[in-house]
C-alpha cells in the first residue's frame, strides 16, 4: 500500500499585519436626517454613531479591498506573491461570480494563490481568520490574508429606518502567518437559521427577475403584492432591531466568554475588546456583562466609522493599534455576528 505524502504542518499561527481603507465621504448624521424622520441626538442616543465613512461611486469592494490588503501586506514584511490562500468576506461584491477575492488577489500579485469569497455578513471577517488559522497550522498555506470589506451604501434605502442609518462603508485586512508560540486562539463560531429573515434583503433577486419579464411581458405588473404597491428592483437592507438586539445583548456575551474558556484566558489577561460595531449600547452591553476591566482597551469605532459589516473588527483593530500602539503584542478578545443569524469569536495577539 503506497503511503499519501502530507504537507508538514505548523503548530501556531498568528495575525502578522493589518490595514484599512476608509472611504473619502464622510456622512454625518445631519445628512441621514434629510431622508429620515429623525435627529443627530436620536442617533447618537440608540446607537452611539456620529458619523459614517460611504465609498463614491467610482470606488469599488475590490478597490477597498485592495487598499487595505497592500497596507497589511507592509505591515507584515511581505509581498502578495508569498501568500498560499486570499480570503475576501463580503456580502456586497455586486457580482455572484466571480469571487471579489480572485479579482484582489490578481491586483496585488498573489496569482495563482487560491482565493474565494466568504459569505457570512458580519462574522464574515471572524469566520475568515478561523480558516486562515487551520490553513496555516495544517501547511496548506505558509501566509493567508484575510480581508473584510462592504459597500453598504449600495444596499441602502436612504428612507429606511430600521438599519440605512446605521451602515457605513470600508474595509480592514490582516495577513495569518506562522507563529513560534499560539497567536489565534480557538474559534467559537456557529448559526441560528430559525432567526434567518430578521436581517436581510427586500426580496431575492428571483423576485426581480419575476418582475422585470411581467413588465416586458405585458407593460405592468401582473400578479402579487407587488401590484398593489411600488417594487424596487433593487434589493436592499431591512432588519427587525428589536429581535437583533435582543439576540446580540444575551447571547453574544456567551459567545465571548467561550472564546476566552477555549483560549484558556480571562477578562484579566485581555488589552483590548473588539466586538462587532454593530451598535454603542450592544458593546456597553456585552462589556458590563463580561466584566471587562478598565485597563482593556474598548474598541468603540462605530462612532465615526458606523456599522460596516465584515469591515468592522479589523478596521476598529487598525484603529486601535494606531491609537494605541503599546497593545502590540497583547490579547484581543475579537467577536462578529449578524446576518444568518450567525457568529464567530476568537482570541488573537495582536500584531
Amino acid at each position: 500500500m503506497v503511503t499519501l505524502k502530507q504537507a508538514p504542518t505548523r503548530e501556531f499561527s498568528r495575525i502578522h499585519g493589518v490595514g484599512a481603507y476608509r472611504p473619502s465621504v464622510i456622512v454625518t448624521n445631519a445628512d441621514v436626517c434629510q431622508w429620515i424622520d429623525s435627529s443627530d441626538e436620536w442617533i447618537r442616543q440608540r446607537t452611539g454613531i456620529v458619523t459614517r465613512h460611504r465609498a463614491p461611486a467610482d470606488v469599488s469592494v475590490t478597490d477597498m479591498a485592495e487598499g487595505a490588503a497592500k497596507e497589511a501586506l507592509s505591515a507584515a514584511g511581505i509581498e502578495g506573491s508569498q501568500l498560499g490562500a486570499v480570503i475576501v468576506s463580503t456580502v456586497t461584491h455586486p457580482y455572484a461570480t466571480p469571487s471579489a477575492a480572485a479579482m484582489l488577489a490578481d491586483r496585488i500579485g498573489a496569482t495563482p494563490a487560491p482565493a474565494y469569497d466568504v459569505s457570512a455578513a458580519c462574522a464574515g471577517y471572524c469566520y475568515g481568520i478561523a480558516q486562515a488559522d487551520a490553513l496555516v497550522r495544517a501547511g496548506t498555506a505558509e501566509y493567508v490574508l484575510v480581508v473584510g470589506v462592504e459597500k453598504l451604501s449600495d444596499v441602502i434605502d436612504n428612507h429606511e429606518r430600521s438599519i440605512s442609518f446605521l451602515l457605513g462603508d470600508g474595509a480592514g485586512a490582516v495577513v495569518v502567518g506562522p507563529s513560534d508560540e499560539p497567536g489565534i486562539g480557538p474559534s467559537v463560531w456557529g448559526s441560528d437559521g430559525s432567526k434567518w429573515d430578521v436581517i436581510g434583503m427586500t426580496h431575492s433577486l428571483n423576485e426581480v427577475r419575476e418582475y422585470s419579464e411581467a413588465v416586458r411581458n405585458d407593460g405592468i405588473v401582473s400578479a402579487g403584492a407587488a401590484a398593489e404597491t411600488e417594487f424596487n428592483l433593487w434589493p436592499t437592507l431591512r432588519q427587525d432591531g428589536q429581535t437583533v438586539f435582543r439576540w446580540a445583548v444575551w447571547e453574544m456575551a456567551k459567545a465571548a466568554q467561550e472564546a476566552m474558556d477555549a483560549a484558556g484566558v480571562t477578562v484579566d489577561d485581555l488589552a483590548a475588546f473588539v466586538p462587532h460595531q454593530a451598535n454603542m449600547r450592544i458593546i456597553d452591553s456585552m462589556v458590563k456583562q463580561l466584566k471587562i476591566p478598565e485597563h482593556v482597551v474598548v474598541a468603540r469605532d462605530i462612532e465615526t466609522s458606523g456599522n460596516t459589516s465584515a469591515a468592522s473588527i479589523p478596521l476598529a483593530t487598525h484603529r486601535l493599534l494606531k491609537e494605541h500602539p503599546e497593545l502590540s503584542g497583547g490579547l484581543s478578545l475579537q467577536i462578529g455576528f449578524g446576518a444568518g443569524l450567525v457568529f464567530g469569536a476568537q482570541v488573537v495577539r495582536l500584531p
